[in-house]
C-alpha cells in the first residue's frame, strides 16, 4: 500500500512538472510568437508589399515618388500623411490599421466587405429612399469615391461618419428601416457601377442650406439629386 501512494506522489510531481515546464515556456515564448504575427512596415522595408503602399498612397494623391518598392524618406512622410488624414497613430509605421485603411489585405485584415455593404446601404436608405435605382447607386458610389480621394477618410466608416458630411447621419435617418432596394444598390457601387459620372458631392436643390454647394460643378442630375465634383 505504502509503495503504491509512493509512486502516485512521485508520477503527480513528474505531472505538475511538465505542466509548469509547459506553461513557463509558452508564457516566455508568447511575445515572439505575437511579434511574428505582428506585421509592419517601415523606413527601409523592401519588397512587394511596399510597392502595393506606395500604389494606394500614388493614387489617392498622398505620394508622388517612385513605385520601387523601397520604404524611403517620400514613402514615410506620405504615411504619415495618410495617418494624420484618416485619424490613426502619425507614426509612418504601416501596421494592420493603416493597411486596412489603405484596403490592402494582407490576410490577417479582410477589409470588412460586408461591414461595407451594411454602411453603404444604410446611408443609401437614408439619404436616397424612393430615388430612381440608378441615383441610389449613385449615391453609394460617391461615398467609395470620397475613400479615394485625399480630401476626405480613406474608409467608407471614416467617410460616411465625417461629422457634417450627410444629412441623414445628423438626422437619423440612417437608422430608417432597411429596403432591399438599398442593399443592392450599395453592392452594385461596391461592384464598380458609378452612374454618378465620379462625384464627390450631390444634393437635394429643394431642401439644401448652403450656398457654396452651388459652386461645385455639375456632372449630372439623376432624380432629385445633382453630383457634382
Amino acid at each position: 500500500m505504502g509503495k503504491k501512494i509512493m509512486r502516485f506522489k512521485r508520477e503527480l510531481v513528474l505531472i505538475l512538472a511538465i505542466v509548469f515546464t509547459y506553461a513557463s515556456t509558452s508564457l516566455f515564448l508568447l511575445p515572439y510568437n505575437n511579434a511574428v504575427k505582428a506585421v509592419a512596415y517601415y523606413y527601409g522595408s523592401r519588397g512587394n508589399m511596399v510597392i502595393q503602399i506606395q500604389q494606394k498612397l500614388r493614387s489617392w494623391g498622398y505620394y508622388n515618388g517612385s513605385v520601387d518598392g523601397v520604404y524611403g524618406y517620400q514613402t514615410y512622410t506620405a504615411v504619415k500623411y495618410f495617418q494624420s488624414k484618416n485619424g490613426l497613430k502619425s507614426d509612418g509605421i504601416v501596421g494592420d490599421a493603416t493597411l486596412a485603411a489603405l484596403a490592402i489585405n494582407t490576410g490577417s485584415n479582410t477589409g470588412g466587405n460586408s461591414q461595407n455593404v451594411t454602411l453603404i446601404a444604410r446611408l443609401i436608405n437614408g439619404e436616397a429612399r424612393g430615388e430612381p435605382y440608378e441615383g441610389q447607386v449613385a449615391v453609394g458610389a460617391v461615398i467609395l469615391n470620397r475613400t479615394r480621394d485625399p480630401r476626405f477618410p480613406s474608409t467608407v466608416a471614416g467617410v460616411i461618419y465625417q461629422p457634417g458630411a450627410f444629412t441623414a447621419v445628423v438626422d437619423g435617418q440612417i437608422h430608417s428601416n432597411m429596403q432591399q432596394s438599398s442593399i443592392n444598390a450599395a453592392r452594385d457601387a461596391l461592384n464598380g457601377w458609378d452612374p454618378s459620372g465620379g462625384a464627390i458631392y450631390y444634393f437635394n436643390p429643394s431642401t439644401a442650406t448652403s450656398s457654396w454647394i452651388w459652386s461645385r460643378p455639375l456632372i449630372k442630375i439623376i432624380g432629385k439629386h445633382r453630383f457634382c465634383r
